[in-house]
C-alpha cells in the first residue's frame, strides 16, 4: 500500500432537528393543548485511531465526511431521532490540525482513541416547551442549530520504538528485512526507500518492539533536499535511534566518517530534541572488509568520530550480529519503559 503521511479532509456534523408546532386533536378532548415534540440532536464527527489502518491514502479519494442530521420533532410529544455519529478511522500516530489556522486540535496515539472534531447541532424545541399559565396555545418553536463544518489537516507520524537513521544505501532496509517480517525494497543503488516502513521485531514469545525505516538522509535534508526532511519527523517519537553506517561505502568520494558527520549535522539542524535522543552507532556491511582488517578499520572510524557511545558491528545482508543487536535494544527499551536508567552496553 502506498504511504501517504498528510491529507486534508472536510468534516460536517449534522444539524439539529427542528421543533414541531402541533396541538392535541382527539375526540371528546376539547382544548387538548400543545403536543409538539423537540427535534433530535445532530450527529457528531469523530476520528478514531484504528490498528489495521496504516496510511492516509484513502483520504485522497474520500475527503468529505458527514454525520447525520437530527430528525424534526413530531406530534404527540414525539422527539425526533438523534442523527447518527460519523466515525472516521485513522492510523495511530495521526495529529489533527485546523487547516485554516494551523491550530493543533488533538493527537491520536493509541488504537481505540477517539477525538471529537465536529460537534453536532443542538435540537430545536417543540411548542410544548413554550406552554405557560398565560400562553396555553403557543405557536412558537425553535429550529435546530447547525452542526460544525471544518477543514482539517491530518499528519501521520509513525509510532515506533526504534528509528533507523543513515545515508541512502547504508543498509537500513536490509536490516529491517533481516530482523522482522517487513519487506521494504532493497537494491544496490541509493533511494530505494521512498516511504517509511515499519517492522515488528520479536526477540521471544513475550517480548517485541517496532522498528521504523525512513528514506535516507542526505546533506541539506534539513533545508529540504532529498526525502529526509519529509520523514525525519517520524523519528521524533522513537525511544532509540540506530545510526546505520556503511563502513565500505559505494561512493569513492564518501568515507564512513564524512557520511556520519553529515547525518549528525542534519539531525541537529532539524531538531534539538531529536539530536538529544539516545543514539547507537551500527557499523554495517562488515562482510565487505577482510576479517584481518575489520577491527583496525572500525576502530579508525570510531577514533576519527571521537565516538564513545554503544557500537555494534553487523552485516544486515548476511544476518551477522543482528540478533545480538536486537536483544540489546529490547533490554534498553524495557529499561526505558520501566523508568530505569538504561545501562549502555560496552562497544563490541
Amino acid at each position: 500500500m502506498r504511504f501517504v503521511d498528510e491529507a486534508e479532509i472536510r468534516v460536517e456534523a449534522g444539524d439539529g432537528g427542528n421543533g414541531k408546532a402541533s396541538f392535541r386533536r382527539e375526540k371528546y378532548i376539547p382544548l387538548g393543548g400543545p403536543d409538539g415534540g423537540d427535534g433530535g440532536d445532530g450527529g457528531s464527527v469523530y476520528l478514531v485511531a484504528t490498528e489495521n489502518v496504516n496510511t492516509l491514502v484513502d483520504f485522497r479519494y474520500h475527503s468529505v465526511h458527514r454525520a447525520q442530521r437530527g430528525q424534526n420533532g413530531g406530534s404527540r410529544d414525539c422527539t425526533g431521532k438523534k442523527g447518527d455519529d460519523c466515525f472516521v478511522p485513522v492510523p495511530p500516530g495521526t495529529i489533527v490540525y485546523e487547516a485554516d489556522t494551523g491550530e493543533k486540535i488533538g493527537d491520536l496515539t493509541k488504537p481505540g482513541q477517539q477525538l471529537l472534531v465536529a460537534k453536532g447541532g443542538f435540537h430545536g424545541l417543540g411548542n410544548t416547551r413554550f406552554k405557560s399559565s398565560i400562553n396555553r396555545a403557543p405557536q412558537q418553536t425553535s429550529k435546530g442549530t447547525p452542526g460544525e463544518h471544518r477543514m482539517l489537516r491530518l499528519e501521520l507520524m509513525v509510532i515506533a520504538d526504534v528509528g533507523l537513521l543513515g545515508m541512502p544505501n547504508a543498509g537500513k532496509s536490509s536490516l529491517i528485512r533481516a530482523v522482522s517480517s517487513a519487506r521494504p525494497k532493497v537494491a544496490d543503488y541509493p533511494f530505494t526507500t521512498l516511504h517509511p516502513n515499519l517492522g515488528v521485531v520479536r526477540v521471544d514469545d513475550m517480548r517485541s518492539f517496532v522498528i521504523a525505516d525512513i528514506p535516507g538522509v542526505i546533506e541539506g535534508a534539513a533545508e529540504g533536499a532529498g526525502l529526509g526532511l519529509q520523514f525525519l519527523k517520524h523519528l521524533s517519537r522513537t525511544g532509540l535511534l540506530l545510526h546505520i553506517l556503511d563502513i565500505a561505502p559505494y561512493q569513492s568520494d564518501e568515507t564512513p566518517v564524512s557520511a556520519a558527520r553529515k547525518i549528525i549535522a542534519e539531525v541537529e539542524k532539524w531538531s534539538d530534541e531529536l539530536a538529544e535522543k539516545p543514539r547507537w552507532l551500527v557499523l554495517n556491511k562488515i562482510d565487505n572488509v577482510p576479517d584481518d582488517e575489520l577491527d583496525t578499520h572500525c576502530q579508525a572510524i570510531l577514533d576519527e568520530l571521537d565516538w564513545d557511545g554503544p557500537v555494534y558491528k553487523i552485516s544486515a545482508l548476511k544476518n551477522q550480529g543482528t540478533q545480538e543487536l536486537m536483544y540489546a535494544i529490547m533490554d534498553f527499551l524495557e529499561a526505558q519503559r520501566n523508568s530505569l536508567e538504561p545501562i549502555a552496553d560496552e562497544p563490541v
